[in-house]
């Protein structure tokens, strides 16, 4: 999963980017509200974290023209305002939910989550395929009971696809959902790692489309 943070304060940027990788995201950051609007609206995020008070531009205008845009990812706002003015005018811009600083990062993370799982029509924080299940609340991976252990890279893999199971995904959008913007992205190790994690997995849970990518499904015998 791939997460936009648009935060001006550094430290706090810092802070949540850190945690979030931690937590097994792919994090950009962007300083401004300038750069912010155009990650948003050029790069495919699962998951935007964007601060109301920016510089160049603020948070509700820049989400204003990325719903305008059509841009539906889910967003979390964050305020150092406690106003209830400044809350619903960045839900009523389109926010999807909204944090007040100082916040505590696990609540920050869990918000997160259930915003990433409620866009893809989950319901639960623990994903289940068939006797696969992945808890995102603390990134484990288990088979029929025994815990798998998986590389930071297999475990978004895995996680983007038991996000979006039954559906076919090709291997640009994988590539595009595992890698931050600075990475060296190759959209060939894609195949490497679904490899891998089918031999972890070692049950027949993710299913090569020809010439259209993968998709997972659990297909009882």
């Amino acid at each position: 999963m791939r997460i936009l943070v648009v935060e001006d304060d550094q430290a706090l940027a810092d802070q949540i980017k850190s945690s979030l990788i931690d937590t097994g995201y792919s994090v950009d950051h962007a300083a401004d509200g300038e750069d912010g609007h155009f990650l948003g609206d050029t790069e495919p995020y699962d998951a935007v974290i964007l601060d109301l008070g920016l510089p160049i531009m603020d948070g509700a205008s820049i989400l204003k023209k990325w719903r305008s845009a059509g841009r539906a990812m889910p967003v979390l706002i964050l305020t150092a305002r406690d106003g209830w003015t400044e809350k619903v005018e960045g839900l009523d811009a389109g926010a999807d939910d909204y944090l007040t600083k100082p916040f505590i990062m696990e609540e920050l993370l869990a918000r997160l989550r259930a915003l990433i799982r409620r866009s893809a029509g989950q319901t639960s924080p623990q994903l289940e395929c068939g006797p696969v299940i992945l808890d995102t609340r603390n990134g484990r991976v288990s088979v029929s009971g025994s815990a798998i252990k998986l590389t930071a890279q297999e475990f978004k893999l895995l996680s983007y696809l038991m996000h979006h199971e039954g559906k076919v995904v090709s291997r640009t959008e994988l590539t595009e959902h595992i890698y931050d913007q600075d990475f060296d992205r190759d959209s060939n190790t894609i195949e490497v790692f679904v490899n891998r994690v089918r031999k972890k997995l070692d049950v027949p849970l993710i299913h090569t489309v020809r010439g259209l990518g993968y998709r997972l499904e659990w297909i009882e015998e």
